[in-house]
């Protein structure tokens, strides 16, 4: 015989501030577009693009606040979005730096070096994997598969792949996100820019 715990589970995803949720207008209207690309009763087909630009809009992260108004846009049960979020590796459910590095470490990349990429840059960045660094530009993650086997080494920064990578290239990138690091993030960069 199983006994239930009368404990309340203690998870992040369970903490609610009851903030109000309410993107700017041009923000919803993407979302909204989004939305009417499904017929009625499929809306939920909308959830990743929204996870997305909702988890931009707040500064890289999702919390429960968030999650729920998702839910209600699309009419479905908040637990419905909670499963995506926690499953899939692009969505945080902590804060993030403003650059997420993700470095692919399936079987193609690692025969290619991606441990040796990952090392390089938990070097230069003095954090490892999971972690982001003290002023809160990068965090470094390592990732599934980037479907970009063919030029492994890969790594995903926010929506910019980098290929074949190097040493020199990972410095070159560094110092590039580093030099722009107190300017807006590009269209380019942002996933609002993906969806439309």
């Amino acid at each position: 015989m199983m006994i239930m715990s009368s404990s309340i589970i203690d998870h992040k995803i369970f903490h609610k501030t009851g903030r109000e949720i309410k993107p700017d207008e041009q923000v919803l209207k993407k979302i909204n577009a989004l939305i009417a690309r499904y017929p009625a009763g499929k809306q939920k087909s909308a959830l990743l693009s929204i996870l997305h630009i909702m988890q931009e809009e707040n500064g890289g992260h999702l919390d429960v606040d968030i999650m729920d108004y998702v839910a209600g846009l699309l009419e479905i049960q908040p637990v419905e979005v909670y499963e995506v979020a926690t499953f899939y590796t692009q969505y945080y459910l902590e804060e993030t730096g403003k650059y997420v590095i993700e470095v692919c470490r399936t079987g193609p990349c690692a025969a290619c070096g991606a441990d040796d990429i990952q090392g390089i840059l938990e070097n230069k960045l003095n954090i490892r994997d999971g972690k982001t660094t003290t002023d809160k530009l990068f965090t470094l993650k390592t990732v599934e598969c980037l479907g970009a086997c063919g030029n492994a080494p890969v790594m995903q920064i926010n929506t910019v792949f980098y290929e074949n990578l190097t040493e020199e290239k990972i410095d070159t990138i560094i110092a590039e996100l580093r030099n722009k690091a107190n300017q807006k993030k590009s269209s380019e960069e942002k996933w609002t820019g993906k969806f439309y």
